[in-house]
C-alpha cells in the first residue's frame, strides 16, 4: 500500500514539476464571442496536454492596455496577450504592412489573404524579437466616424480626430488627410467625443458598437480607410520551456479556434453595420472623384512611413502579392 502511494505521489509531482501557468491579458470583455472562444481554446488545450499547460486569462482590460501588458511581459508578471496593429509594429514593423491606409478599399477578402501570404514572415519577425504567435485575427474594416457631417474629402479638413499615441500609421493617414491629431487612451474616447475634444474616431464596426461610441456620433463615412488585425502572442521566455509536443498541441488547437473567431468577426461586422444604420447612424458616401484621390491618398501616406518607419523590403513584398 505504502509503494503504491510513493508511485502515485511521484507521478503527482512529476505532473507539478512540468505544468506550466501561461498568464495572457486581453482587453476583450468576458461574455463577447471572442472571450468564449478564448475560454473553450484554453480548456481543451489544458485537457489535450493533461493538465500540464494551464493559461490563465485576464479579460475586459484588468491588467491595463497594451502597453502596460508589454511593460508587465517585459518583467515576467504576465506570458503574452491580444495585441493590434499598434503594439504589434512595436514589436515588427513591416506586420503593419497590412494596414496601410486605402489598399483594400472594401475588398476584405483581398486584405485577409495577404494576411495568410505574410503570415510566416510575420511569425518569423516577431519570433525574433521575442515572441511566438499562436495565430491572426481579422479585426476587421475601418471606418471613420464623426459628430460633424462631412459631405467630402475636403470636409475633413481640420476636424478634430483621435489617434492613438505612438501610431505612425495613423499619424501620416492624419498628416495626409490635414486631420487635427488628438492623442488620447483608448478608454477617453467615448467622453472625448461627448465633451467635443475630438470631433472624430475610427474603428471597425463591431468596436464601434463594443465601445459604445455610436452613443455620441451621429455620422459614419461608409468607405474603409484601413484593415485592422491583432494576434495572440506569448513570450519565448515561456514558450521556450514547453515541450515540442506541447508547443504543436498548443498551435494546432489555436488554429482551429482563431479560424473559427475569424469566420465569426465577419458576420459581426457587417451585423454591427446594419445595427449602426438601425440606430439612426447616417451612413455618408463621398462623391466619387473623391474616392479617386484615395490611391493618391496612399501614396502619400506610404511616402511618410516608407522607409522611415516599413522597411522598402516589406512595404515591396506587399505590391508584389497584390499584383
Amino acid at each position: 500500500m505504502m509503494k503504491m502511494f510513493l508511485i502515485l505521489f511521484s507521478c503527482l509531482l512529476v505532473t507539478m514539476a512540468h505544468a506550466e501557468k501561461i498568464k495572457l491579458a486581453v482587453l476583450t470583455p468576458e461574455g463577447t464571442s471572442w472571450s468564449n472562444s478564448l475560454a473553450d481554446m484554453t480548456k481543451e488545450i489544458k485537457s489535450v496536454t493533461k493538465g500540464e499547460i494551464d493559461f490563465r486569462i485576464y479579460y475586459g482590460g484588468v491588467a491595463g492596455d497594451e502597453s502596460d501588458v508589454v511593460r508587465k511581459i517585459r518583467v515576467g508578471q504576465l506570458h503574452g496577450g491580444f495585441f493590434t496593429g499598434k503594439t504589434l509594429g512595436e514589436f515588427t514593423n513591416d506586420l503593419r504592412v497590412v494596414e496601410i491606409p486605402f489598399t483594400f478599399h472594401h475588398d476584405r477578402a483581398k486584405a485577409w489573404k495577404m494576411v495568410e501570404a505574410l503570415t510566416n514572415d510575420f511569425s518569423t519577425s516577431l519570433r525574433k524579437n521575442g515572441f511566438e504567435s499562436l495565430g491572426y485575427y481579422e479585426i476587421g474594416q475601418v471606418y471613420v466616424i464623426s459628430t460633424k457631417k462631412v459631405n467630402t474629402l475636403n470636409e475633413l479638413k481640420g476636424i478634430k480626430i483621435w489617434s492613438w499615441e505612438g501610431d505612425q500609421i495613423v499619424k501620416a493617414m492624419v498628416d495626409s488627410l490635414q486631420l487635427v491629431s488628438i492623442p488620447l487612451a483608448l478608454p477617453d474616447v467615448l467622453s472625448s467625443l461627448s465633451t467635443g475634444i475630438i470631433e472624430a474616431a475610427y474603428a471597425p464596426p463591431m468596436g464601434i458598437l463594443a465601445l459604445q461610441w455610436q452613443t455620441k456620433i451621429k455620422y459614419l463615412v461608409d468607405y474603409p480607410v484601413a484593415f485592422s488585425i491583432g494576434a495572440l502572442l506569448i513570450s519565448n521566455k515561456i514558450w521556450d520551456k514547453i515541450s515540442p509536443a506541447n508547443q504543436k498541441i498548443i498551435k494546432e488547437i489555436a488554429s482551429k479556434y482563431i479560424k473559427q473567431t475569424n469566420a465569426q468577426t465577419v458576420l459581426d461586422n457587417t451585423e454591427a453595420l446594419n445595427a449602426l444604420k438601425n440606430s439612426g447612424i447616417t451612413f455618408i458616401k463621398f462623391p466619387d472623384s473623391d474616392i479617386q484621390q484615395a490611391d493618391n491618398i496612399r501614396k502619400d501616406v506610404v511616402k511618410r512611413i516608407v522607409p522611415q518607419f516599413i522597411s522598402t523590403q516589406g512595404y515591396q513584398k506587399l505590391e508584389k502579392l497584390l499584383k
